[in-house]
């Protein structure tokens, strides 16, 4: 009899199990990977269905390109996944749902990620669509093993424009390396230097205003470093147009003193430098008003589509949670855009020194950014001003245009983008 009752508890429990499996609602999650973030996603995921067996979440792990390319067509099409990781977010706003009704605290949600949500919403609007799955910060990474044996101190913070291109002129020199300073190829990387030399870049009218005399002092500086061999023409001038160049495997490879480049590159240059020489990030340069990088990064939003608004907001709301957005950032070593985890700290994850200077140095950079560079990952009109900045500026440097050329050519590219927009 006893084991006829525990056979039938055994089968009740498990007819039980089934019902919440089918009753479960099922979220979609469409997500990418630079590192290992999807493996950490996961096992988050799980820890997330242990404690809300009514949600069952599936995490769809697609190439970039996906995201990229086809995204945008189902979205335009009225579908999509119920949540996905992407990197343009401000020019899809009108595709994401406003979690704010769904969530059980909207304003610690609010609160935790005030500084980049406009860069996911329309303008105008106070939705709470999703949150930076994590920051990157442009700045500058140091061969630091190479100014030691320079004798050359590392600039520290304050540090101009100037004096950091000298030191790694010094450097360059000194150590018969080819590269002194190198910059990647992208309006993106030049607009945190030009900010800091006072650049403005948006006009009174919220109109792209781009050419004033604090973009001038930068240009200028490029133009220069160029024609005296402290960067090298074949990264900014070898390729043509809005294309992208790195300088990566000079990095890696010790034939650079400073690369300007960024917080994303940590992770991989841990892995591929190991322990050629010891490396780091350095404090950003200063212009004379002020000393910043450009904030970027990709968010996790919910999509307006989807048919599970109340789970959406759940999943979202856990994965926002300070503790795992602690441990998200721990283990994938990305910069937390949650500003309570980011004043406290973060212990990364990772037996290598560099990294963890590296990344403590850049998640201060993240707290000292200048509001306009913050402002920038929200403004309309940003890619098409660093698309004609960087195809303008690379035609100086391959010696197809003089700088007031240039100029006025980056100012005609910006109008007629904005014309065509407008009509």
């Amino acid at each position: 009899m006893k084991r006829l009752k525990h056979l039938a508890c055994a089968a009740l429990a498990l007819a039980l199990s089934a019902s919440v499996a089918l009753a479960a609602t099922e979220v979609r999650i469409m997500w990418y990977s630079d590192g290992n973030e999807g493996e950490v996603l996961q096992d988050l995921v799980k820890r997330f269905e242990a404690q809300n067996p009514d949600i069952k979440v599936v995490v769809d792990n697609v190439a970039f390109g996906v995201i990229k390319d086809q995204l945008p067509v189902q979205l335009e099409a009225g579908r999509g996944p119920d949540i996905v990781r992407v990197v343009e977010l401000k020019s899809q706003a009108k595709h994401w749902l406003d979690l704010r009704p769904h969530l059980k605290d909207a304003a610690t949600f609010e609160k935790n990620f005030s500084n980049t949500l406009d860069w996911m919403r329309e303008d105008g609007s106070n939705a709470l669509p999703g949150f930076m799955t994590q920051l990157t910060i442009t700045g500058p990474l140091v061969n630091t093993t190479l100014f030691e044996q320079a004798g050359v101190p590392v600039p520290g913070p304050k540090a101009t424009w100037d004096e950091w291109a000298a030191a790694a002129k010094k450097v360059a020199d000194s150590q018969k390396i080819p590269i002194a300073l190198a910059f990647d190829r992208s309006g993106h990387r030049f607009m945190g230097p030009a900010i800091s030399m006072g650049a403005k870049v948006i006009g009174p009218d919220g109109k792209p205003a781009v050419v004033d005399e604090g973009f001038k002092a930068m240009a200028q500086r490029i133009a220069d470093w160029h024609k005296n061999g402290i960067m090298p023409r074949e990264i900014w001038g070898g390729v043509a147009g809005t294309t992208y160049k790195g300088a990566n495997e000079e990095f890696v490879n010790g034939q650079v003193a400073v690369y300007f480049s960024g917080s994303w590159q940590v992770a991989q240059f841990s892995q591929k430098i190991k322990d050629s020489f010891d490396w780091s990030a350095g404090t950003e340069p200063c212009g004379p008003a002020a000393c910043t990088g450009m904030p970027g990064g990709a968010g996790l939003v919910a999509v307006k589509y989807t048919k599970s608004p109340k789970e959406v907001a759940r999943v979202v709301e856990y994965l926002a949670s300070e503790p795992v957005v602690r441990e998200f950032s721990e283990r994938t070593l990305f910069l937390p855009a949650h500003q309570g985890v980011a004043a406290k700290g973060v212990d990364f994850k990772s037996s290598d020194p560099n990294v963890k200077k590296s990344l403590d140095i850049f998640l201060n950079a993240t707290r000292t950014a200048d509001p306009l560079a913050l402002k920038m990952q929200s403004y309309r009109w940003s890619g098409t001003i660093y698309a004609a900045v960087i195809s303008r500026l690379g035609q100086v440097v391959a010696g197809e245009a003089q700088l007031p050329d240039a100029y006025a050519r980056i100012e005609d590219d910006i109008k007629q983008k904005v014309a065509e927009a407008s009509r």
